[in-house]
Parts: C-alpha cells; structure tokens; sequence
C-alpha cells in the first residue's frame, strides 16, 4: 500500500518562515527602491544615506561604440564643415576639410593661424582625434606639433612622439612647458590617436585672485597620462606659465604650428563641478 505523507507541524512552521521571509524581503526591497528619509545626514551635506528625496542624475545615452558622442554633448566637429569654428577674423583660413576630417595648413600659405570654436567653455570633457602625418620629415618638436588650448591658454600638447627624442615637458598629452605625461602612450605616424580630457576651470574673486586651479585628465589612446593635474597658469614657450584673470567661459583653440596635423570626431560635454554636492 504506497504511503501518504502527512505534513508535521515542524515542517508547516519552515514553510510558514520561509514564505514570511520572503514577503518581508519583497517588501524590503520595494521600499529600498524608493529611498529612506529616517537615515542619518552625511557629513557636510543636506542628504541623508539612501535619501529619497536626493535629485537623481540625469539619462545620458551613450554613444553606440568607442568615441562616438554621447546624447548631451555638443559636436564641434563631424567632418563635414568648420561651422562651430572660426579664426580672429572670423573666417577659417585655409584650414582644409576633406575625407572626414581638418588639417591644419602648411606655413607656404601663411593663411592657417589658430582656430578658435565659436562657444565659449568652462569645466568640460573633451573628446578629440588627431593624427600626425605618416611621412616623417622632421624631429623633435617639427613632428606634427599641434596643441588644445583649453580657454585658449591651457595647453596640451599634441606631437608625433613615436620614438621622438624631444624634451619631456613637451611631449604628446603633457602641458607643455610644465608636466610631462605619466607614459608615452604614442601610436605611429600615420595612426588615429584620442584624447579624452577632463578639465576644470580656474575660478578668481572679483578683484582676480586665483580661488581654484585650473586641473586637467586626460587619456591618450585610452590610457591615463594625466591625473587630475594642475596647471601652473597661462601655457607658455621657454617661461614659467602664470595665471590672470580671465572670464568663466572661454572658447578653446586648435594650434596652427605649421605641420599638417589632422583632427576629426570633436565633441564636448560641459561640466559644473561647483554644483556636484
């Protein structure tokens, strides 16, 4: 005759712990969703840990694959025109547009000089492609020497350092004339490299005294060569770099310094580091 089992009282109370568990766990865990408003405060802060009421960050999509720009930053530059660019005089030179991407102009034709974005930028990410000419003609600093002058005056420097002997303040991704990278994370000529810059604004009381720094990160093909770095002041050519007052927001430059450096993909995400509390 087959057996029938009878539920014990022992195994009626697991099953009563174990399902109570469960429904105070779902229930836990609903609440969690949502925030608390009884935690403690954090230290110097209006929020509380886990607070409910704390605003959420914003949705930004990122871009579909490495380098493509996410959904809330402004493109400077698709490879099709030089409309978010311009020069001292407002036009864009002879600076050449071709096959998805701008060149700087040779010194032959003397109409190049620095080109400038028409917004004005203060704390930012940038991102940035270049690349130095395949052919090698020159060394040292004549190898595809360019630079970003962020708020046209904070500079990194952009050159062809693939086994290039040049001086260590002065090599690719270091701010020239101060901190040289922490490697040389260089591609060959001819190659696509990126920058990834993190930058944030110097401030100045009214009467132009320096509050804050200006501090820089940057990643050269993907790797960390400066880590939130401060700049001395305004970048300079054989002097020690020293700040001024200057507007919040400026605009930043692409260097013309005669070698036909080309740059593509150019888009920017802007920052307030003020507001991150």
């Amino acid at each position: 005759m087959k057996a029938t089992l009878i539920p014990t009282i022992s195994t009626i109370s697991v099953l009563t712990f174990v399902l109570s568990s469960l429904s105070l766990m779902a229930a836990d865990e609903k609440k969690h969703a949502t925030g608390y408003t009884d935690t403690p405060l954090l230290p110097d802060s209006k929020w509380r840990v886990h607070d409910d009421t704390r605003p959420r960050p914003k949705v930004v999509t990122p871009g579909k694959k490495a380098g493509e720009a996410p959904s809330d930053a402004l493109v400077l530059f698709d490879g099709s025109d030089l409309s978010q660019w311009k020069k001292k005089d407002g036009s864009t030179g002879e600076w050449v547009v071709k096959d998805g991407y701008m060149e700087v102009p040779t010194k032959k034709s003397g109409k190049g000089g620095y080109l400038i974005t028409k917004k004005e930028f203060g704390d930012m990410q940038l991102h940035i492609e270049w690349r130095a000419p395949e052919k090698v003609v020159s060394n040292s600093q004549g190898r595809g020497n360019s630079g970003i002058l962020l708020m046209g005056q904070y500079e990194v420097q952009v050159l062809d350092s693939y086994e290039n002997k040049t001086y260590a303040d002065g090599q690719a991704s270091s701010l020239y004339g101060w901190k040289p990278p922490l490697v040389n994370a260089s591609l060959k000529p001819g190659e696509w490299q990126t920058y990834d810059i993190i930058f944030e604004a110097p401030k100045f009381d009214d009467d132009g005294k320096l509050l804050k720094k200006a501090y820089v990160t940057v990643l050269h093909n993907g790797v960390l060569t400066q880590h939130r770095q401060d700049y001395l002041g305004s970048t300079g050519h054989k002097s020690v770099a020293k700040y001024k007052k200057h507007p919040a927001k400026m605009s930043f430059k692409l260097q013309d310094h005669n070698n036909p450096t080309r740059f593509r993909n150019i888009w920017v995400r802007e920052l307030d580091f003020s507001s991150n509390d």
